[in-house]
């Protein structure tokens, strides 16, 4: 990251640190994607289970990645003001937290699972993928969660390319996995849509090892010497990191959580509706890394002017952002109604499930535009490290107005499962709306030197 003078210097910069940002996104969702696709091809029963087992992990894990996101704009604003003393402690103490959160989780999910998904209304094959697929995934939490931590390090520096190859260089073992493990190739056991979850588990601790190559051997990473002192735990470093964090991931858990929340409520359905609305979920949520990948970029890119107080500059880039996120997410809308059929086809060889699937990517048309300005905005708010309104906001637009709207559009009018998506779709609106009104009132007070809401000092 450097300063820049110019609109085209700030639209190079920017461009630079998206563009690996979103190839590294796209093929973290890749897995997930893979997973579906290739369990779909699988059978419709395995399908159904790993869609269970996603809805149900997802929210968790995108919550907790959020929490562990708190390093990046922290970061960020260290460099951005000439502190970079104090970054390699700020990433030894969030790796702690990551292990600690990590630990909690697995303890949560050998208690929780089976009660969770004894009280869905499931085929019992379909409940014994979902369990199944749930344990081999968690084999690689931990590392998942400390690989977050490594990234957001080197993210932070603007070093995004680092990032991007290091999960490309993951995708064909994610693939190759998939193949032998689900389909039985190779001499290993056909595991159908639990293999799924052990091949993703395997590629999460390559990716941990990967980075942790790169931080110790690889410029400019090495140079901040992460490995030469040992550093204790410091509950006021965690601290820190959780006041920023947890109203981050909570604000993400939230919105992905209401998707999964659906998924569960339409367990009321049968096993072809049930697939079909995680296989057009599960584009959606492939499209959504775009919006998202540009909020990552803002993350850094305005925590590091608000830590140089260049508070001008940051507000440039907040409208950079937020016109790109906009002419992307018209791009990809257009992209779906041209190619809706060749997608749900990827998912599927049944032709009752690639026929809802085609009506319930429809709605994921809708889902873009509210996402081109909520999530970038967002990023524009992490990076001024204000968190505590945009956890507000995703409480009351998805599970106090999305979900409820829905559920009583799906009950009560001829929408049926549909109703889910136009309730989510409404809440996504209003949030985003109220989001734009938040960031609108920071910027002012930033420039006004007024009440610098969250701001280093």
């Amino acid at each position: 990251m450097k300063k820049t003078f110019s609109t085209k210097e700030k639209i190079l910069q920017f461009m630079t640190i998206l563009w690996p940002i979103l190839i590294t996104q796209i093929s973290l969702s890749a897995m997930v994607m893979l997973d579906t696709v290739m369990s779909g091809n699988a059978g419709a029963r395995d399908l159904a289970g790993v869609a269970i087992g996603s809805s149900l992990w997802v929210p968790i894990s995108t919550g907790i990645t959020g929490i562990l996101l708190a390093v990046t704009p922290i970061i960020a604003q260290s460099v951005g003001a000439g502190r970079r003393d104090h970054v390699p402690f700020t990433v030894i103490q969030g790796s702690y937290l990551a292990i600690a959160i990590s630990i909690i989780v697995l303890i949560c999910g050998a208690i929780a699972l089976k009660p969770v998904l004894n009280t869905m209304h499931l085929e019992s094959p379909v409940r014994d993928i979902a369990r199944r697929y749930l344990v081999g995934l968690s084999f690689g939490i931990t590392p998942l969660f400390i690989y977050t931590i490594f990234r957001c390090f080197i993210d932070a520096l603007g070093q995004t390319r680092v990032s991007m190859f290091i999960t490309l260089l993951s995708l064909p073992i994610n693939i190759l996995l998939n193949y032998v493990l689900i389909f039985g190739k190779l001499g290993f056991p056909r595991l159908g849509g639990v293999g799924a979850g052990y091949a993703t588990a395997i590629t999460y601790w390559c990716v941990f090892f990967i980075a942790l190559y790169v931080l110790h051997r690889v410029e400019p990473f090495s140079c901040y010497n992460f490995f030469k002192k040992w550093l204790g735990i410091s509950f006021s470093a965690w601290r820190t990191q959780l006041k920023l964090g947890i109203p981050i991931g909570f604000s993400i858990f939230f919105e992905t959580s209401v998707f999964s929340g659906v998924t569960l409520l339409m367990s009321q359905y049968n096993t072809v509706t049930i697939a079909a609305h995680q296989a057009a979920l599960n584009f959606a949520s492939f499209l959504y890394m775009v919006p998202l990948s540009i909020s990552m970029a803002l993350t850094i890119t305005i925590g590091f002017e608000v830590g140089a107080q260049r508070y001008s500059d940051a507000k440039q880039y907040s409208l950079l952002g937020l016109g790109i996120a906009v002419g992307m997410a018209v791009c990809c809308g257009i992209g779906l109604l041209l190619f809706g059929d060749q997608v749900a086809g990827l998912y599927t060889k049944d032709q009752t499930v690639f026929k809802l699937t085609q009506q319930f990517l429809v709605y994921a048309l809708f889902f873009q535009l509210s996402d081109a300005i909520a999530t970038p905005v967002q990023g524009i708010l992490r990076g001024y490290k204000d968190v505590n309104v945009s956890f507000i906001v995703a409480l009351a637009s998805y599970w106090v107005i999305g979900l409820p709207l829905g559920h009583i559009l799906s009950l009560y009018t001829p929408l049926a499962a549909f109703g889910y998506w136009v309730g989510l779709i409404v809440g996504l609106a209003i949030g985003a709306t109220s989001l734009l009104i938040r960031m609108v009132i920071v910027q002012r007070n930033a420039a006004m030197g007024g009440k610098k809401i969250g701001l280093c000092k």
